[in-house]
């Protein structure tokens, strides 16, 4: 939490954070929108990741100078009205949001072969292609079909949720709805705006991305970034993710779009197959885990072999982690994305 929290004669809030002489801006690692990545005092992203853990204690209290008491939940919703920025907020929100309702429609339908389902794995493709379209510095504003519409979106620049844990969501995404054009767009965003988020992500995330983009664009480069991407998600390297995180939930993409690569069926399957078991230790390892949404589906595995199944692959994994309709893209032209 903060130091001090004022509301100046001006209704302005000021949060005052205690330091020693010799001790700087601390991070911290993020809650909320900011879950998998670090966030540095003094940013927007850490003031986001204390609202977010209020939210999760709304119950706690305090009292101020006058005597008012005042609960978390208070103190969250003072903050976030202070921050202003509710269009934007409203797109972040958007991008969980999504995801969170198609993984939600797979726990009752876990082949996803009913059409809402289908309908929300589109809509959620849709939300995360459609804010990285809108992070163009040089366009006022963009065209996005958003379900059914043609949406007319301000141009953000960085923001707190535009960071490449949203844009490999986004990229999974359009791999598993077969959206070439979206994906073409989404290999051009700038690594330089990933990083311009207002947090800190592990080093392996950047090459995974790079690789990604290479890969997509037939880029020379794709092996070098490939390379990177295995030694940088060795569990030494971690910073911000443990080491169980990423030996079982980031490496494991990594190989499977290697074997992809060089062509290699039984590989491929060898290389799904662990992804699927450490993909089930890891979100079966507690009851949190167990509870949260994220476990529902393997969502990188997924992607990377419904572009292995797409380009002539036998995928014989069979997994409640792996909907068979999103994998066989069973919907193919009953909607225009």
């Amino acid at each position: 939490m903060f130091a001090q929290l004022h509301r100046r004669p001006d209704g302005k809030l000021m949060i005052i954070e205690a330091k020693v002489p010799s001790s700087g801006l601390l991070w911290r690692k993020g809650v909320g929108p900011a879950e998998d990545f670090m966030v540095k005092q003094g940013t927007e992203p850490y003031l986001r990741a204390i609202i977010a853990e209020m939210q999760l204690r709304p119950n706690l209290k305090v009292t101020d100078a006058s005597g008012k008491v005042w609960t978390n939940a208070d103190l969250a919703d003072e903050l976030t009205k202070a921050l202003g920025g509710k269009n934007l907020e409203d797109r972040s929100e958007a991008v969980m949001r999504s995801l969170n309702v198609a993984l939600v429609r797979c726990v009752g339908d876990p082949t996803a072969g009913m059409l809402e389902t289908w309908e929300s794995w589109l809509l959620a493709m849709q939300v995360h292609s459609a804010v990285f379209a809108a992070a163009d510095p040089n366009r006022e504003t963009v065209t996005c079909k958003i379900r059914q519409e043609e949406r007319h979106l301000a141009t953000t620049g960085p923001q707190t949720y535009l960071n490449a844990n949203t844009w490999l969501n986004a990229f999974y995404l359009a791999v598993i709805c077969r959206e070439a054009a979206r994906l073409d767009m989404l290999a051009r965003i700038p690594v330089s705006l990933l990083r311009n988020f207002g947090g800190a992500l592990d080093e392996y995330t950047y090459a995974w991305v790079e690789t990604l983009q290479s890969f997509w664009l037939h880029r020379d480069d794709l092996r070098t970034h490939l390379l990177r991407a295995v030694d940088l998600s060795a569990p030494e390297h971690a910073r911000v993710v443990d080491a169980e995180t990423m030996i079982k939930l980031k490496y494991p993409p990594i190989m499977m779009l290697y074997r992809y690569l060089r062509n290699d069926a039984a590989g491929f399957n060898d290389a799904l197959a662990d992804a699927i078991r450490w993909h089930k230790e890891y979100w079966t390892a507690d009851e949190d885990r167990t509870e949260n949404i994220l476990g529902i589906v393997a969502l990188a595995p997924l992607a990377i072999a419904s572009l292995a199944k797409a380009n002539g692959i036998a995928v014989e994994v069979e997994s409640d982690y792996l909907p068979e309709a999103l994998l066989d893209f069973a919907w193919r032209g009953e909607f225009d994305a």
